[in-house]
């Protein structure tokens, strides 16, 4: 039988282990979707109200969402309606504080830094060595100027966008279902094929979208066994955070989240032929971040 021993995850599992039953946790979840759908629909009133055209151009058609700064922008801002949504339902339903569902926090930033330090030393190294890093094929997207100026900004949301995430499924759902059932089979892949649907996109992938919501499930899967191992959210954030760094504000498909990125590159997200020889180097690419993840915290 395969064992997987994982001792630091019971610092983050013991808050979740007071009030453990599966029908708090399936409440708890129905409650975080009703706070996010109730937050975006008071956001989206007051945008009608002051700025209508905005959200009419911009935000209310779902194939134009983030194809500009300023949409985009708002997009991920709205990811920390998830956060607020699972802080509410653990102090509510499971008796927790919030910031348990985090760890502790001094280890979990000295995590966050350490692997986000390695995955910038391996991308400037992706960079440099062949044949990985060329950019002869890129098209400009944001000019420079203007990349540098939303820089903080775009920093901000894609850090509350990638948080608020981990906290949800590597977070919330992980340790509620790790204290409701031992085996860790249940809490590595549970949460992370929800997060493999919640990644299934056939109007806008088109074919590649089984392959797309597949590296989505393995990622899910790979953030679950470093936040185990961890004891925090800090090393799965940190690798979320980086991987959409360079596919937001970086290097963007053009018809897909592009409004924040500095280049984009020649195909769709629905050209199969392109994205068949991507795809192969993103599954190679995670598994090489996760290694160098787990080999920062390694302890």
């Amino acid at each position: 039988m395969l064992k997987l021993d994982y001792p630091w995850h019971e610092v983050l599992v013991h808050a979740a282990r007071s009030r453990p039953e599966l029908w708090r946790l399936i409440a708890g979840c129905i409650g975080v979707v009703t706070i996010v759908f109730g937050l975006i629909a008071a956001l989206q009133a007051v945008l009608m109200a002051i700025a209508p055209d905005f959200w009419i151009g911009q935000m209310a058609d779902p194939s134009t969402q983030g194809s500009t700064a300023g949409s985009l922008i708002i997009l991920l801002g709205t990811f920390g309606f998830l956060t607020v949504g699972v802080a509410v339902v653990a102090q509510i339903l499971h008796g927790r504080s919030p910031v348990t569902v985090f760890g502790p926090w001094p280890v979990l930033v000295s995590q966050f830094v350490r692997v986000f330090g390695f995955l910038c030393l391996l991308g400037v190294a992706l960079m440099v060595l062949p044949p990985y890093g060329d950019t002869a094929d890129l098209e400009a997207n944001l000019p420079l100027a203007r990349w540098l100026l939303l820089l903080p900004v775009s920093l901000t949301v894609v850090l509350i966008q990638t948080s608020a995430e981990e906290v949800f499924f590597r977070g919330y759902l992980q340790q509620q279902l790790a204290a409701r059932f031992s085996s860790p089979l249940v809490w590595l892949l549970v949460p992370s094929a929800l997060f493999a649907v919640g990644h299934y996109i056939p109007a806008q992938a088109g074919e590649n979208a089984l392959m797309i919501a597949l590296w989505s499930g393995v990622f899910g899967v790979l953030m679950a066994d470093l936040t185990a191992r961890a004891g925090t959210l800090g090393p799965a954030i940190a690798v979320h955070f980086a991987n959409n760094l360079g596919a937001l504000l970086f290097v963007s498909l053009p018809d897909s989240l592009n409004g924040l990125s500095l280049y984009t590159v020649p195909f769709g997200m629905d050209d199969t032929v392109a994205m068949s020889r991507q795809l192969p180097v993103e599954f190679a690419l995670l598994i090489v971040c996760w290694l160098v993840a787990r080999l920062a915290i390694r302890r």
